[in-house]
């Protein structure tokens, strides 16, 4: 097969390609999205009406909430930004999905009592709790089974408050199914017809570790967000993958992952926290490398709005950053092998610092100054026009 590149002249919004994609979402591009986090889901929606071929690879290290309890019985990954993506590109007209959706967002209040959670669970497994008595089979019985796995495995004292039930169903998956993740995306996939690709990054149990420039050393994602715990003392000097013990942990992204990199019409860094939702997903060893190897469009969405991960950090400062872990793989890959574009709306847009076009273009990156952010979503990105913009781009 030849393979070749061709320059076109780009119209943002181009609305004939978008229409061509909106009557056939099933042959639409594959834009492929290093995330974590939330940020995305709203977009994640609104792209499944253009296309089913999505692809996004998911941060799996979240040491906050449901999922750190999880992590911490079963020493697994973390499977609740898995989840937030699943159901944000799940097709919502399927009979019997808005039960689904219900139950998956559904959570143990944070101040129950564990006897009465525990009774709440057992009451759901066995198909008696509304929650579960309106959902259709097969995958009734699938969640059934999934909540019964869960109750035998649960090991004495794991924390059911806060927990999120969509979550304990698929790590009863992960344990029904050796300790890996795809399986049991896959079935969920199939299940509520998911119109896209969803993937960890790598199946594997690690902590993101940030060293600061004051010397501080911050041991967890939950602990870096500004959610969790207070915002950072100081900017981040460097952040790395880390095993339970400390020590950095070179691990390498999966064949199969190369592979979903590899086949992309389009890469996109998308908004959320710079360091936990972007960058770590791009810390596995081969990310970098693979990326280079893709000639396809690759483009940062920088954030709006001031983000607690980057204080003080202009649009330049975060390309350097993104470039740099990037490029960690092979430093001999040039700049706009990783990284051709930033989607910027310079008019509506609140970055921190001043952007400079000139500075950008220094580094090799190219700068798209389009309409991103709406009345009705300011200061931030609309998800609707963002879809539009990277949908024009393939």
């Amino acid at each position: 097969m030849t393979s070749l590149s061709i320059d076109r002249r780009v119209r943002i919004p181009d609305r004939v390609r978008l229409e061509r994609y909106r009557r056939s979402p099933d042959l639409g591009p594959a834009i492929l999205f290093f995330s974590g986090g939330t940020a995305l889901r709203e977009t994640s929606r609104r792209l499944v009406a253009y296309t089913h071929n999505s692809i996004h690879l998911i941060t799996p290290f979240d040491s906050g909430g449901s999922s750190a309890e999880l992590r911490r019985a079963f020493a697994m990954p973390a499977i609740g930004d898995i989840r937030n993506r699943l159901m944000a590109l799940a097709d919502q007209s399927l009979l019997g999905n808005p039960a689904i959706f219900r139950l998956f967002a559904h959570r143990f209040p944070k101040d129950g009592h564990y006897e009465i959670l525990v009774d709440e669970l057992r009451a759901m497994a066995a198909g008696e709790h509304s929650l579960v008595a309106e959902i259709v089979d097969p995958m009734r019985k699938i969640i059934r089974r999934s909540l019964e796995t869960f109750l035998q495995r649960m090991p004495r004292g794991f924390r059911l408050q806060g927990a999120s039930i969509g979550n304990l169903i698929l790590a009863a998956g992960y344990l029904e199914n050796g300790g890996h993740l795809d399986p049991v995306i896959y079935l969920f996939s199939m299940l509520v017809q998911v119109r896209g690709t969803v993937r960890a990054v790598v199946n594997s149990d690690l902590d993101l570790v940030a060293e600061l420039e004051n010397g501080e050393r911050i041991v967890g994602q939950h602990l870096l967000t500004g959610k969790e715990a207070g915002p950072i003392s100081s900017p981040v000097r460097d952040i790395y993958l880390a095993d339970k013990a400390g020590n950095r942990a070179e691990v390498e992204i999966r064949d199969k992952i190369r592979a979903l990199i590899d086949g992309a019409d389009l890469i996109c860094y998308p908004m959320g926290s710079f360091y936990s939702s972007l960058v770590a997903p791009i810390l596995p060893r081969g990310v970098g490398r693979a990326v280079g190897a893709n000639p396809c469009p690759k483009v940062f969405v920088p954030g709006t709005v001031p983000d607690p991960e980057c204080p003080g950090m202009s649009v330049e400062d975060q390309v350097r950053e993104l470039l740099r872990y990037l490029k960690q793989d092979d430093e001999g890959l040039s700049n706009d092998a990783v990284l051709k574009y930033v989607l910027l709306d310079t008019r509506a847009g609140r970055y921190q610092g001043k952007v400079e076009r000139l500075r950008l273009h220094q580094h090799g990156v190219m700068a798209i100054d389009a309409s991103l952010v709406s009345p009705e979503s300011s200061p931030f990105i609309d998800p609707g026009l963002l879809t539009e913009a990277l949908l024009s781009l393939t």
